[in-house]
């Protein structure tokens, strides 16, 4: 039996009944506070704003933001009236951007001004010119003729935007009661969610996920941390990815805590967020946590109310692990390993696993979820402590991907199991252990990258005729992004000319950290090129660059 059948508009009311003056968003950095009511009727009013400019059950709506504070607010305002929110990785320029609007038919996306170099807002331009020259809630636009809707998220006006202000003003014009009675269509395998994952084939699968997938795995990851309604998590990780939302919002929802935000990342924030707010729980890759005990004013802050937590993405090294037990106070932190496509946590240590175990381990499997270790030739199981894929059975397995109907299927088998794609064992005590990867995919600092992808970008780049992208191991992120690139006959293209051309187009994080020119790749006998053997060159030709 599973936690819940609710969907998640009508567990959030519930828990809002249940204790609507209990604190559930905090901003320290802006002093600005939700209870758990006071957010409700704020989401109302959204939820009814989005109904009167068009948005029904079913539409898809992007959002392209940092964790601003109205960001919470579209994901329990979409939740409650059926439409389905796309999550959008605030790291995507154009490129990126303009293929998932695509492939999403999203009828209206939600945006901030801008991140880092990027103007959202210009980009958004850009690729709906018509923007400038229609009336608002009539758009036609050639490139993407299921838009509809541009909201910005904030006071200012654009052109052809609404504001969330505009939206707020717009839900006082319908009761309530036009919420509920859509809330009382829902079902808990409504797909609620849709978050885009690269994928081997070179272009992003929109992962499509249910209330059902993701409430109920929030709720087990909160009990591996023991979390209760007394619980103040700092979240600083982005809410487009299932470790912000399901991780973090979700788990806390389900046990009626506390939410203390951050919209970016930076150490000395998170430290002071925690002492000011005397938060319990905290969640990041090894990479955060490390900024944070290094962080020169570390000592300053009084973090002795942390307790728990989330580590994730790469493995944490067991010095940087005992420095988070024994300095930041967080005994009881856990390790969590999944996919976005598995909700996304299917094994997590509990906090009263060894240290050991929590370095060595992502942990055991999670309640009502069946994980199994097969041998990637045969598909039967292996024994214990013998290398094979890892896959998951049960509620936390995703729909399927959005108009990928073969991907979908290579991905779950006809008996309902999820392949991962990873190279797992397990002990005896059911403890499993990540040791590697089929799919040819690189993990930087939480962040999974598809070569092809890359590669298949890269041929836009004029010079270039081939083009081999792998992981380099690297000691801050786990690895970085390279690229052996072969020219055309003639061209005279440098390093620093492949770099600009990426940046100024791909996620800053996809971009290769370094480029090698090659006359010719190593092969297999069937012609093959022998990824790991450009990877152990990389880190020749590194150490001699070094040297």
């Amino acid at each position: 039996m599973t936690f819940t059948d609710d969907t998640i508009g009508d567990f959030f009311e519930k828990q809002v009944k249940n204790d609507p003056d209990r604190e559930f968003i905090i901003y320290p950095d802006r002093d600005l506070r939700f209870t758990y009511k006071e957010f409700d009727e704020r989401v109302n009013m959204l939820a009814k704003g989005l109904l009167e400019i068009g948005i029904k059950k079913g539409d898809h709506v992007g959002i392209w933001a940092t964790n601003v504070p109205d960001w919470l607010t579209f994901l329990f305002a979409t939740a409650k009236i059926g439409v389905v929110l796309v999550t959008v990785n605030t790291a995507y320029r154009i490129h990126e951007v303009e293929y998932l609007m695509k492939q999403a038919d999203l009828k209206a996306i939600a945006i901030i001004d801008g991140f880092r170099d990027v103007s959202y807002i210009e980009t958004i331009y850009e690729l709906v010119p018509e923007l400038k020259t229609q009336s608002r809630g009539n758009l036609k636009s050639e490139k993407f003729p299921h838009l509809k809707n541009v909201i910005f998220i904030g006071q200012e006006k654009h052109r052809g935007m609404y504001n969330t202000r505009e939206l707020f003003l717009l839900g006082q014009q319908r009761s309530d009661e036009d919420i509920h009675e859509i809330m009382s269509t829902l079902d808990k395998d409504d797909v609620i969610n849709m978050q885009y994952t690269s994928g081997t084939t070179g272009f992003p699968k929109g992962v499509m996920l249910t209330h059902y997938n993701i409430l109920n795995n929030g709720y087990y990851i909160g009990e591996r941390q023991k979390f209760t309604q007394d619980d103040r998590l700092c979240l600083p990780v982005p809410l487009f990815h299932c470790f912000g939302i399901v991780l973090g919002v979700l788990a806390t929802l389900t046990h009626g805590g506390t939410l203390v935000m951050l919209e970016l990342f930076d150490p000395l924030m998170v430290l002071a967020a925690v002492q000011k707010e005397k938060c319990t729980a905290l969640y990041g890759v090894p990479t955060m946590f490390i900024a944070e005990f290094s962080h020169p004013m570390f000592e300053m802050f009084d973090l002795s109310s942390l307790r728990t937590g989330i580590m994730a993405g790469p493995p944490c090294p067991i010095e940087a692990m005992k420095r988070v037990i024994n300095d930041m106070h967080c005994k009881d932190i856990t390790i969590a390993y999944g996919l976005t496509e598995a909700s996304p946590v299917f094994t997590q240590t509990s906090t009263d696993d060894s240290i050991e175990r929590r370095v060595s381990t992502v942990g055991t499997s999670m309640p009502d979820i069946k994980v199994k270790i097969i041998d990637p030739e045969t598909g039967e199981i292996v024994e214990p402590d013998v290398p094979g894929e890892i896959c998951c059975r049960g509620y936390n397995v995703m729909k399927g991907y959005y108009k990928m109907p073969e991907m979908t299927e290579k991905a779950i088998d006809e008996d309902g199991w999820l392949h991962s794609g990873d190279i797992a064992t397990v002990d005896e005590d059911g403890y499993y252990k990540i040791t590697g990867r089929i799919k040819d995919m690189i993990i930087r600092g939480g962040e999974n990258i598809y070569p092809r992808e890359i590669e298949e970008f890269l041929f836009t780049m004029p010079g270039i005729k081939d083009v081999q992208v792998v992981g380099i191991p690297d000691e801050k992120y786990g690895e970085i992004v390279g690229a052996f690139v072969i020219t055309s006959d003639g061209t005279d293209i440098t390093e620093a000319d492949v770099r600009d051309y990426s940046i100024a187009r791909i996620a800053r994080y996809k971009v290769p950290k370094h480029v090698f020119f090659v006359e010719e790749y190593p092969l297999t006998a069937s012609g093959k090129v022998q990824k790991f053997k450009l990877r152990d060159m990389a880190v020749d030709l590194l150490k001699e660059k070094q040297s």
